[in-house]
């Protein structure tokens, strides 16, 4: 099995976990959601990435997860806004 079809089988059984947790707990929360994704992506890549060479795809993921490392600063910063205004 390559490598890309075996990210993505792993991505989803890891979003799929996410989320049975979160029913479960009956507490559905899009932050936590986000940042357990960006956490398995960045495991992801960093198990998928090659020493010498760079697959196409490989490069893609890596600026979602860019992008998710922007919006994950973001929440944080909105969640100290939140702290400093009590």
């Amino acid at each position: 099995m390559k490598k890309k079809v075996l990210a993505a089988i792993v991505m989803f059984i890891w979003l799929v976990v996410i989320s049975a947790f979160m029913l479960l707990a009956q507490q559905v929360d899009l932050e936590i959601f986000f940042v357990l994704w960006l956490i398995g992506i960045l495991v992801i890549v960093e198990l998928v990435d090659t020493r010498f060479s760079l697959p196409s795809y490989l490069r893609y993921i890596k600026y979602l997860v860019a992008a998710g490392i922007v919006l994950f600063g973001g929440i944080v910063a909105q969640k100290i806004l939140e702290i400093l205004a009590k």
